[in-house]
């Protein structure tokens, strides 16, 4: 990324605020209504990659070419814990529906979940099934989503215990769920946007 712009973070949890962070390894909250800096969180050795709000706005995650994932407090503008684990840079965060786990995807080919509130400095569950680096990772309640470079979008339910894999063809750069819950939606270098029925992986449309 080049030195200067920042990218905006999906972190507007309830559209009041919003959350970028960027090449200055900085994170920066904002009112989007007035357009009014709020605060700026300082905390990363590199460039900020990604970062995400909890549903309460009391907390932020980020993740960073550093290698790390950063749990911030809202209010504090403080670190409260960083987790390291990850071989490489980390591109892409998310918390889970509660804020008790941060989700992270990393060039290093790996998922890595960790508890919030444990002290326990290891992820408690790594997801390695990927070929290449996770660009972008999401969480439903009782799922985790992840685009890799390796061009599969892959699907955990970790009610059942089971993945599901797709082969798009193409690097991906971001996935996503529909808001029903019954698709999902993935982006890939080919310029183009894939909308795959989840349950079957049945390509549903194609958008250049």
């Amino acid at each position: 990324m080049p030195p200067g712009p920042r990218r905006p973070a999906p972190s507007a949890v309830d559209g009041n605020y919003c959350l970028t962070c960027g090449s200055d390894k900085s994170l920066k909250l904002w009112n989007p209504h007035k357009g009014t800096l709020l605060r700026t969180y300082h905390g990363h050795g590199y460039e900020v990659l990604d970062a995400a709000g909890s549903f309460d706005n009391s907390q932020l995650c980020s993740c960073s070419a550093d290698k790390t994932v950063a749990l911030w407090d809202v209010a504090t503008g403080q670190v409260v814990r960083k987790f390291r684990g990850h071989a490489g840079k980390v591109s892409c965060v998310q918390f889970n529906e509660e804020a008790t786990v941060i989700v992270s995807g990393s060039i290093d080919s790996t998922v890595r979940c960790w508890d919030c509130r444990s002290r326990r400095p290891d992820p408690v569950q790594v997801l390695d099934e990927a070929k290449d680096g996770v660009s972008s990772v999401k969480v439903s309640d009782h799922e985790i989503l992840s685009g890799s470079v390796d061009g599969r979008v892959r699907r955990y339910d970790l009610r059942a215990g089971q993945l599901y894999s797709d082969y798009v063809g193409s690097p991906i750069t971001s996935v996503c769920f529909s808001k029903d819950g019954q698709c999902v939606l993935a982006a890939s270098l080919d310029s183009t946007l894939r909308l795959l029925d989840k349950d079957t992986g049945e390509l549903l449309g194609e958008y250049e």
